[in-house]
């Protein structure tokens, strides 16, 4: 387990159906303030992109699966919205729009980097607001 994610999981004990189920309602809502459609949601989440049936049991309150991949990309998810908040503290609508927008830095869309180099994608955008946040 990554540290980011050893100290999420400190602060909530995921293994906790309520805990799991908190979890789900925050990422759920954060998905849909990015106004992902839901295959991209999906693929955020390691899921299928078919998976549209169990998105919605998660935005209805059901906990998220008790798996170590969905929960880590949960706090990564989570980690990316508190680094995007951090940095544009005064612009929450950029705040919410930039994982879908073309980055020159990046070379992609943020979320484009996610789907197509799946959690090491989401890693290196983790990695990459990091590093924009310590400058």
């Amino acid at each position: 387990m990554s540290s980011v994610a050893a100290k999420h999981a400190a602060v909530v004990d995921t293994g906790s159906r309520e805990a799991r189920g908190r979890l789900a309602a925050m990422v759920t809502q954060l998905l849909e303030h990015w106004q992902l459609p839901a295959t991209e949601q999906a693929v955020l989440l390691g899921l299928s992109t078919g998976s549209r049936s169990t998105l919605a049991r998660y935005r209805s309150g059901e906990p998220l699966a008790d798996n170590r991949d969905l929960l880590e990309r949960a706090g990564h998810l989570l980690g990316i919205h508190k680094s995007l908040r951090m940095l544009f503290p005064h612009d929450l609508d950029l705040a919410h729009r930039w994982m879908t927008q073309p980055n020159r830095q990046l070379g992609a869309r943020p979320v484009d980097l996610v789907i197509e180099h799946g959690f090491e994608g989401l890693l290196a955008v983790r990695r990459y607001l990091d590093f924009q946040r310590g400058q």
